[in-house]
């Protein structure tokens, strides 16, 4: 018996319909907002008059308070429930976008994308254990995370369109302020139709401490790995924040292992093969993918010389890719189990970014753009679906906002570190003169290092993750 547990009504209670929707809405919003402000900050650098070096924070403020609080949102979603904590996350990022879209000056606009940060740590783990707990494993919760994965590219996709059509034709703030009827819409579902939460019982005080160094550690890394881009990776500041969060993270660690805590992260959680090797696949896409879509975007602007609307359009196939990706991941996900998708898309995703390494000065959309991201696209989808519903698997439902917030950390703090990482590299092979020819050799460095990032994933799935027919020995083991 567990120390804390939800005493409810059976999750047959939810409509799997209506529930899917919800979910896929949030993250849609997650996926649009990650990439829709990047285009549109020249614009709010002149609209609200930040000074260059404080621009980089609308991004920055964001990423500090989605990827800090990611564990205790995934925790606190189990513990109040995961239709309450998500409805609670929907209401503060719809205010907060609000308030972005009409911030008057430098600090409430920052502000505001902080607030932002932290609707969408609370309202993306509950809104996966959402779908973890409505959806049994096997073919429903394929076809549900199929379906997920595609909405998570499409919204990335849309997301860099939007940016730079909406910009040009109505200016930056409707950038913000798209995210409330967005947000309206999941936000009316999981009210409508996701049954009432239960009642939590613990036996253990509430892991308060590990919650404070949890929060503090990734808060301190994501921040000391973005600064590191600007301030270089040598640079005592960096230094400094970076080893203060080793330490509040391994304090977090020794705090996790008292038996008289309800832990914020049940490191028994990651003797789950399946849990770590997802999560350890998931934060090398997360490298990934978050430097190809700003590498590429560049690329498609600064060297090719397209406006920001046509370089959102570009970006399209491979929006489509992945949703083709997903559908075949689906589709054949009744016959392969994920572990064999994994093994596939990861590493087609890797000749993709290869493909995108080759890119030219003087090259052209149909070679070094388009052939790369379909296939870099397909095998993202084939891998997306798989490894969140890997990631999840084998874990009982009392736990599915911890594991869902573990696998979206991973993932943040992947992106944060690949493009910190990727872009340096990028930049100390571009060098001082800033040319067509330099610009393309430090971006397809970057990809080229990005391809074999994926290719060790694909090798760490290999290693870590459970063959099928162990899994099947496991789960009769636990009946």
């Amino acid at each position: 018996m567990k120390d804390s547990s939800v005493m409810s009504g059976p999750d047959s209670a939810r409509k799997p319909g209506p529930t899917l929707t919800a979910v896929n809405g949030v993250q849609l919003l997650v996926s649009l907002d990650l990439c829709i402000v990047n285009v549109a900050l020249p614009d709010i650098a002149a609209g609200l008059g930040f000074e260059s070096s404080e621009l980089s924070w609308v991004i920055h403020a964001y990423a500090l308070t989605f990827g800090g609080l990611l564990l205790l949102g995934g925790k606190v979603a189990d513990l109040l429930g995961h239709r309450r904590v998500l409805i609670i996350g929907l209401l503060v990022f719809a205010l907060s976008s609000l308030l972005a879209g009409l911030a008057t000056s430098p600090g409430v606009l920052v502000a505001a994308r902080g607030l932002q940060g932290v609707g969408a740590a609370a309202m993306q783990p509950a809104s996966l254990a959402v779908l973890t707990t409505t959806f049994p494993e096997g073919r429903a919760r394929a076809r549900a995370f199929g379906i997920w994965s595609a909405v998570n590219a499409l919204g990335a996709a849309l997301g860099v369109v939007l940016g730079g059509v909406v910009t040009e034709l109505a200016g930056w703030r409707w950038v913000m302020l798209l995210n409330v009827p967005v947000a309206l819409v999941p936000l009316w579902l999981a009210w409508r139709s996701l049954p009432g939460d239960a009642r939590v019982v613990r036996a253990k005080r509430p892991d308060v401490l590990g919650g404070a160094l949890a929060t503090t550690g990734m808060t301190a890394l994501v921040y000391g790995v973005v600064r590191a881009a600007d301030l270089g990776w040598t640079a005592p500041q960096t230094i400094v924040v970076l080893a203060g969060a080793a330490l509040l993270l391994a304090l977090f660690v020794v705090v996790e292992r008292s038996p008289h805590r309800d832990p914020l992260l049940r490191l028994g959680l990651l003797a789950n093969r399946s849990v770590t090797g997802a999560n350890v696949i998931n934060l090398l896409i997360g490298a990934a993918m978050a430097s190809c879509f700003y590498i590429l975007s560049l690329y498609v602007q600064t060297v090719l010389g397209n406006s920001p609307a046509v370089a959102g359009l570009m970006f399209l196939p491979f929006a489509l890719g992945v949703i083709v990706g997903a559908v075949v991941a689906t589709g054949v996900g009744r016959h392969l189990p994920p572990r064999s998708l994994m093994l596939t898309g990861v590493p087609l995703t890797a000749v993709g970014f290869m493909w995108f390494g080759f890119m030219r000065p003087d090259g052209s959309f149909l070679v070094d753009v388009l052939g790369p991201s379909l296939v870099a696209s397909i095998g993202f989808g084939l891998c997306l679906g798989p490894v969140v519903s890997t990631a999840t698997r084998g874990v009982d439902d009392d736990e599915a906002g911890m594991a869902s917030g573990l696998l979206s950390s991973a993932r943040q703090i992947g992106a944060s570190v690949g493009l910190a990482v990727l872009g340096t590299l990028a930049q100390h092979r571009t060098g001082s003169e800033l040319t067509a020819e330099t610009l393309t050799a430090g971006y397809g460095l970057a990809m080229h290092v990005a391809a074999w990032l994926l290719l060790l994933g694909a090798g760490g799935a290999l290693l870590v993750l459970p063959s099928e027919r162990a899994l099947a020995t496991s789960t009769t083991a636990r009946r």
